[in-house]
């Protein structure tokens, strides 16, 4: 179950469960609010658990030809404040990592803390835009679904695959829900997103930056090697991990995240 928050542009669909400190999921690329299930139900055993469709994914509604990830961090912003949830814990997986660090400079007062899963702060590169293109050009001709079955299977790690066969499954599935308007409004706004690296160097609100050390999307030793981190980011590398840690490695992620709450 779940709710809709309607907002000038459009209406958001969200899932509000649990009580105490507000966490708030941004799924990724290709994602939904759905993509978290699992992680979401153990959560809000201690937390109160908000997860968030952005805009052009799941039931959530198209706001413009671009979804940038400003625009979808003041969406998530709209929606909290008519929750009235106060400072938050965010966690931003994959795409939701930029909307998160978008997030971050925008309204660092509505934080109590932050986590990049299996995501960070720099711009495309020409290689990644150059991809986004072609992906493009291959959902404009009515050809989304070839993107699922690859992109769905390199999310996991090479030997979780038969192990996390079904959690593959349901990512193909979840991913052939987002409509192809949404999917290129998507490509659009990460590929015109700006470097927010002086935004982890400065803004001095606590971050947790987790890692898959097999994570087919996200090289951790070159990430880190761009950055200069302050005190408060804390790094973890998740051993067994693709770009799915929460669900690759669940119970330590959620062992992880608790303890990274417990200490704010």
């Amino acid at each position: 179950m779940g709710n809709f928050f309607h907002l000038d542009s459009g209406r958001i669909f969200y899932t509000d469960n649990g009580k105490g400190l507000p966490v708030v999921l941004i799924h990724g690329y290709l994602e939904t609010s759905a993509i978290w299930e699992e992680f979401a139900d153990g959560l809000a055993d201690r937390f109160r658990v908000i997860a968030v469709d952005l805009p052009g994914h799941g039931k959530s509604d198209i706001f413009r030809e671009v979804h940038s990830m400003d625009l979808m961090a003041d969406v998530v912003h709209e929606l909290l404040i008519g929750l009235e949830t106060g400072p938050v814990f965010m966690i931003g997986h994959s795409m939701g990592g930029y909307v998160t660090m978008a997030f971050v400079e925008k309204y660092p007062d509505m934080l109590r803390a932050y986590s990049l899963f299996h995501s960070h702060p720099f711009p495309d590169s020409p290689e990644a835009i150059t991809r986004r293109q072609m992906e493009i050009k291959l959902v404009r001709s009515g050809n989304k679904d070839k993107m699922f079955p690859e992109s769905a299977s390199k999310l996991f790690a090479e030997s979780n695959l038969e192990r996390f066969s079904n959690a593959v499954i349901r990512s193909k599935e979840i991913a052939a829900d987002v409509p192809a308007e949404g999917i290129i409004a998507a490509l659009k706004g990460m590929m015109e997103r700006p470097s927010r690296a002086e935004v982890i160097e400065k803004v001095k609100i606590p971050c947790l930056w987790i890692f898959g050390a097999q994570d087919n999307h996200i090289n951790f030793d070159k990430m880190l090697a761009r950055i200069k981190l302050p005190s408060n980011v804390r790094v973890e590398i998740f051993q067994n991990s693709g770009h799915m840690g929460f669900i690759e490695e669940k119970d330590r992620a959620f062992d992880l995240i608790t303890e990274f709450i417990s200490g704010i």
